[in-house]
């Protein structure tokens, strides 16, 4: 990640113009902002369809499509590039994209576009796909090395256009400036971060993420969860933000354990997708916190899915960050954001006193979808959480979290979660 200490980030977000102020807006003090949405969102099942007449309206000639062999197999890299070739534009296709995608993985998706001189950039999937296209747009356009845009605006030269079309309700990837790629000899995972790396467009079809795994679903759509709740408290976040952070939120808390138990459900799809491009926007706005910076470590070191890491992870952190009493009013309101009369209610009476009902209601939720919800349960041993701790606090998102954390308290919330 960006080397960036704590006490860097807090001077970012707190630095004041004259004519700037805190404004105080029931739990919310919002800083100012200067906000910008650089991502047109096409919404609507189908929706992926016209991708072609998209294309042939942004004067695309050649594109490369970047995508996994998953997806290949599922039939939508087919439909994507016969809705293209319709409108007379060359597909060149990368297919090899791999979980979690390395520097490795972003040269060879380069090599193929050098080699066929594409000018757009399509990235259809989930996550994975979207850093590899990004990382590829990178390095095509601006030559050098993945390492060379590790941190924020690194790209001097303009990049080519870039459409997203998601397969996944997690990441949030196509609405974020972001490629988090690992290096693949070190598996430091760098975020690459530059306004041009942005999306042009974000198609979001629910018919697509019909065809994920269940496991998919879920680590996916806890990831979407943590998203919204993270980026609410944050300390970069703004007004802007917050919106986009509480609608999240009810998208998908409440249309996820109605996913789980009907995964062709295309409305409860379609809330979902929707949900996690806007958690997306939120993080663009507002950054992350403790929870993604605790459950990185678990994915490098220990293999443990990201969404799942973080579903572990994030009811410690909401607990911890309670202390903090900004940070408790905001999830108590979000608490109070879901419908008591739903079945994904989280406590009507208790939330209204504490923040415990949320980081309960989270819980719950990871034990739906049926994973393990302690790390003993994940092949950790006690052992390894004074590693993992100091991995954790050397991860940027610590460093937007509410409450400061020491290394202790990094070692406090591993134990806690074992």
């Amino acid at each position: 990640m960006p080397r960036i200490s704590r006490k860097n980030a807090e001077r970012a977000v707190k630095k004041k113009s004259p004519a700037s102020a805190t404004v105080t807006n029931g739990a919310h003090d919002f800083l100012s902002f200067d906000h910008q949405q650089r991502t047109r969102i096409i919404y609507g099942p189908g929706a992926s369809l016209r991708i072609g007449e998209l294309s042939h309206e942004l004067a695309f000639r050649r594109v490369l499509l970047v995508t996994d062999a998953g997806i290949v197999r599922a039939g939508h890299a087919g439909k994507i590039r016969a809705s293209l070739e319709s409108k007379k534009i060359d597909v060149v296709l990368f297919d090899g994209v791999r979980e979690n995608p390395t520097t490795e993985d972003v040269d060879a998706c380069v090599a193929v576009a050098r080699m066929r001189k594409v000018d757009a950039v399509i990235g259809l999937g989930g996550g994975s796909s979207m850093d590899t296209a990004k990382g590829c747009n990178f390095i095509l356009t601006n030559g050098g090395r993945m390492r060379d845009y590790w941190g924020i605006s690194k790209a001097s030269r303009p990049m080519l256009p870039f459409i997203a079309i998601p397969t996944t309700a997690g990441t949030g990837s196509e609405c974020q400036s972001f490629a988090l790629i690992a290096d693949e000899v070190t598996h430091q995972k760098m975020a690459c971060g530059d306004f041009k790396a942005a999306a042009k467009i974000a198609i979001l079809d629910p018919f697509l993420t019909i065809s994920q795994p269940d496991r998919v679903t879920a680590c996916t759509g806890l990831d979407a969860i943590s998203h919204a709740i993270e980026t609410a408290v944050t300390l970069k976040r703004s007004a802007v933000s917050s919106m986009y952070s509480r609608e999240a939120f009810k998208l998908c808390f409440q249309n996820f354990p109605l996913v789980l138990a009907n995964p062709r459900d295309v409305e409860s799809r379609g809330k979902m997708l929707l949900g996690a491009a806007l958690a997306g926007a939120a993080i663009e706005a507002s950054m992350l916190g403790a929870a993604h910076s605790t459950a990185n470590p678990l994915t490098s070191c220990k293999g443990i899915i990201h969404g799942h890491a973080v579903g572990i992870m994030l009811p410690h952190v909401i607990r911890f960050n309670s202390a903090d009493a900004t940070s408790r009013k905001i999830y108590i309101e979000l608490a109070g954001l879901v419908d008591a009369s739903s079945k994904a209610s989280i406590g009507k009476a208790k939330r209204r006193i504490n923040s415990e009902p949320l980081a309960e209601g989270f819980s719950r939720l990871l034990v739906k979808s049926g994973m393990p919800v302690r790390l003993r349960d994940c092949g950790v041993g006690r052992s390894d959480l004074p590693g993992f701790a100091r991995s954790a606090s050397k991860q940027w998102t610590a460093a937007f979290n509410p409450r400061p954390l020491a290394l202790k308290d990094f070692i406090a919330l591993y134990t806690a979660a074992f």
